[in-house]
């Protein structure tokens, strides 16, 4: 089987496999039994809020870094906390009202928790794998795990292909929440058809941001978000943000090192504490101000209000994630192919100019389209 693999290009061998489908489960032993306890157990220990889970996906990484994705995902979801503590912060709390942040953090939230609980878990079961010396993939079905993640760990466990590995993660956590998430009726009308003019025109939701420090001063890289409702762009996104944080290498180790040293509490703070505080320096009730220019604080302005993320939300008791199987057909291993041009991680200057928007609406104390 190893030999008839070697000759083939991944990519088609995944194809074949795909096609196959073969549902009959594995009669499971006492052993597996135990792993499936202990994978459901340590999944739900970490799954509390998006501290825990964004630590899970470092803690993993250290471990395994032949698994490119659980670094992309910890740098991610480091971006999902920010996003979140945004709105209780100093400036979207002017703009949004209580139930538009309320409902945007439950979007944001339900998101980060079922890709975790759905990712983490096959992370887990390769981590015992590993340990065993042997592929327990077989167990996925028993975690509502996809037959196309099964296929391609397979494929990973016989060729350490790492790109075909984070690629087809991309490729699963979006189908994952297409469904749950973005087409569920609440999130629709709470979330997209109320506020999608603020989200892609106005807020600095729409930036993904990976920081590392170089000669001294904390540098940005990332991607711009468009047309979240997209599964193929939000595909397109992934696939770049992967480019963005492994082709360089040196802005790979760069950020790696940043991340080791720097906690995630959800305060922007991390990263730019010239900024940004999770301490509220204003009066109560004061009149806000300019206080940017060109990403430095004026002369005289004061660091924003940025929360940490347990000051800002408390912990969300989850529903259980929805059933069903979003593989359908063997076209999404078109997906997996390379991206042709290089991507451009140049954010800082597109974020920068974000943020002075946000505060031009914050002064005015209304958003436009309101």
């Amino acid at each position: 089987m190893l030999i008839f693999f070697q000759k083939k290009h991944p990519m088609n061998w995944l194809k074949e496999e795909l096609k196959k489908r073969d549902q009959k489960q594995v009669k499971l032993s006492n052993e597996d039994k135990e792993i499936l306890v202990q994978v459901k157990r340590e999944t739900a220990e970490w799954n509390l809020n998006n501290v825990t889970r964004t630590k899970a996906y470092l803690d993993f990484y250290r471990q395994h870094p032949e698994v490119h994705w659980a670094f992309l995902a910890h740098m991610v979801s480091r971006n999902g906390g920010w996003n979140m503590t945004d709105l209780k912060g100093e400036i979207l709390s002017r703009l949004l009202s209580d139930r538009e942040r309320h409902s945007f953090f439950s979007f944001l939230e339900r998101g980060n928790w079922l890709i975790f609980q759905d990712a983490y878990p096959q992370l887990l079961i390769y981590r015992e794998s590993v340990k065993r010396n042997r592929p327990l993939f077989y167990l996925f079905p028993h975690l509502g795990i996809s037959f196309f993640m099964e296929t391609v760990w397979s494929c990973f466990w016989r060729r350490m292909d790492s790109y075909i590995l984070t690629t087809a993660f991309i490729i699963n956590e979006q189908n994952y929440i297409e469904k749950r998430v973005l087409q569920n009726s609440f999130y629709k009308h709470e979330v997209f058809h109320k506020l999608e003019y603020k989200l892609q025109e106005l807020l600095s939701l729409n930036h993904i941001l990976f920081p590392f420090e170089k000669k001294g001063t904390i540098q940005l890289k990332g991607q711009t978000v468009n047309q979240f409702e997209s599964v193929q762009e939000r595909i397109l996104l992934g696939k770049k943000l992967y480019d963005v944080l492994f082709k360089d290498k040196e802005v790979l180790t760069l950020t790696e090192e940043w991340a080791n040293s720097q906690p995630h509490t959800g305060s922007r703070k991390d990263y730019w504490p010239h900024i940004f505080n999770d301490v509220h320096e204003g009066l109560p009730g004061e009149q806000y101000q300019f206080q940017l220019k060109s990403c430095r604080i004026r002369p005289g302005g004061r660091r924003i209000y940025s929360p940490s993320l347990e000051s800002a939300w408390k912990n969300v008791n989850q529903p259980e994630a929805e059933s069903g199987e979003w593989f359908e057909n063997d076209h999404v291993v078109e997906y997996l192919l390379k991206l042709d041009d290089m991507v451009n991680g140049e954010i800082r200057h597109a974020y920068c100019q974000t943020l002075e928007r946000l505060e031009l609406a914050a002064l005015a104390k209304k958003a436009v389209w309101k």
